[in-house]
Formats: C-alpha cells, sequence, structure tokens
C-alpha cells in the first residue's frame, strides 16, 4: 500500500504534523488537503483565489477547485462571486472559538494578564504552537503606554521570536533538534543566521528562565516569553511581553520584566521538564 504521504503535496508534507502522520493507515489525505487549504491564510489575507491555494499548496488545481467548493458549501469560506476569491468563513471562527472555551486557563490568566500589562506598560500574551509557527490566545494591551500587541489567532515564527524560542527551549531535545531542520529549511537564506541566533537563546534558557527577541520579528520591538506547563490539558503555552525597542530596552526586559513574568508563569502553570 503506498505510503499517504506520497500524496500530499510538498508543503503538506513538511508540515510536522502531517510529516509525522501521514504514514499512519488511518490518515485520510483528503482531509489533510482541506485543511492545508484553511492554513494557507495568514493574519495579512482576506480574499484568496484557488491560484493562490494551487501557489501555497502544491495542490493540483482540480483538486483545490474541489476542496474550496466543499469547504465553502460547509461554512468554512465564503465565496465572492465579483472578486472570484473566497475569505474564511464563520465555520473556522467557531472553531476557534470551542478552543478558546475549552481553555480554562485563557479565563484564569486574563486577569493576570492585564494586571501586568498595566503595571509595566507594555503587551502581555499568552500562546502555544500550531505548526512552525506560535499562535496567539491572547493578548492584553497596556491601558497606560503606546503598545505593539497582536489579536488572538496571529502567528509568529519560532525562529524569530521569543516566544517560540521560550516553547523550543522546553522541549525534549530529540524533537527540538527535528523541529531546528524543518524551521531551518523552511526559512530561507537567512536561516542559517536565524537558527543560530535561536539555538543561542535557547541555550541559555536553562540559567535565564526565559527567552528574548530584541528587534528581530519587528524592527521597533522587544519581547520576552516563558514556557510553562497547562496543570489540566498537559500541553505547552508560553507567556510573552513585548514593547517598543524605542523606549523599553534590553535592560529593563532583562531586570525588571522578565522576573515579573516568571512569577505570572509560575501561577499559572507547572515547570516543563
Amino acid at each position: 500500500m503506498p505510503n499517504p504521504a506520497a500524496y500530499l503535496p510538498a508543503h503538506a508534507r513538511s508540515h510536522p504534523l502531517l510529516a509525522d502522520a501521514a504514514g499512519e493507515r488511518k490518515f485520510v489525505t483528503a482531509l489533510a488537503r482541506g485543511l492545508e487549504i484553511l492554513r494557507s491564510y495568514t493574519a495579512d489575507d482576506t480574499w484568496l483565489g484557488n491560484r493562490d491555494f494551487v501557489e501555497r499548496t502544491g495542490l493540483p488545481k482540480a483538486t483545490v477547485s474541489r476542496l474550496t467548493f466543499t469547504l465553502a458549501q460547509l461554512g468554512y469560506l465564503r465565496y465572492d462571486g465579483s472578486l472570484g476569491k473566497y475569505a474564511l468563513d464563520a465555520g473556522v471562527l467557531a472553531l476557534g472559538g470551542a478552543l478558546l472555551a475549552g481553555s480554562d486557563l485563557v479565563d484564569l490568566a486574563r486577569p493576570h494578564m492585564r494586571a501586568l500589562a498595566r503595571e509595566i506598560g507594555a503587551a502581555v500574551s499568552l500562546g502555544c504552537r500550531e505548526g512552525l509557527d506560535m499562535i496567539y490566545l491572547e493578548t492584553i494591551r497596556s491601558e497606560t503606554a503606546l503598545t505593539l500587541g497582536l489579536a488572538p489567532g496571529s502567528r509568529l515564527s519560532m525562529l524569530t521570536s521569543s516566544m517560540g524560542r521560550a516553547y523550543l527551549a522546553v522541549q525534549p531535545e530529540a524533537e527540538r533538534e527535528a523541529l531546528y531542520q524543518r524551521l531551518s529549511s523552511h526559512a530561507g537564506a537567512g536561516g542559517p543566521e536565524m537558527l543560530a541566533r535561536t539555538r543561542s537563546e535557547v541555550a541559555a534558557y536553562a540559567d535565564e528562565g526565559c527567552c528574548y527577541s530584541f528587534r528581530e520579528w519587528h524592527d521597533d520591538v522587544n519581547a520576552i516569553a516563558v514556557a510553562f506547563l497547562d496543570p489540566v490539558q498537559r500541553r505547552c503555552l508560553v507567556l510573552s511581553c513585548s514593547g517598543p525597542a524605542s523606549s523599553m530596552d534590553e535592560a529593563q526586559f532583562r531586570t525588571v520584566i522578565g522576573p515579573k513574568l516568571r512569577v505570572l508563569a509560575a501561577r499559572l502553570g507547572l515547570t516543563p521538564h
């Protein structure tokens, strides 16, 4: 029996979750392809056409056409005939809402995050891994200072974000090395340099209890992150603080914000081993 992975496009075969699962006899290739269509959207996308999906997934045009039609019929995509393109529809929002509603820890964390954001004048975010990215579950912006905070559902690269680095730092060594290889292959020409900086940050996590990203994923953003385990669901979550580099320098993140963020992470969950 052929390996189901052989029927996936290159983009899908490189996805860490699909790469691990595609060899299983229970693996449903058609479902995986449909989900890859939904994963094609980024935070900057509203409308995508079938040609966009073909380019982003590597799937044949005829296959994409059938998948987008099906997803639109099920309420996960919304088609605009005048544009000839699709937008994400309420079905996707319902799934995201179900995830957040099922996470009691997000509700527990929210008032503590709000208090910390107000105290330090920065954005405080909670996130988890999704593929090769980190995805925001919640963000609280400071009410007293101009801060840059991404909305829930926003994604960040593991290689350039403090949140991604903190997640990598607490993973078992074998899994972390496998992720490094995948991340580097997706990072293009700048991959080796980004990977070297990430390895350095991850190595320092054991001593500092956090990871940093200074002006790396945005020219005027400094950030810090700490990982912890959800005591109920046992998944790895990451708390981060970010603020404008022009008014919040590296020393403030290391000496003031870092200790406060580590205390909050310890209050919310368990220390990863």
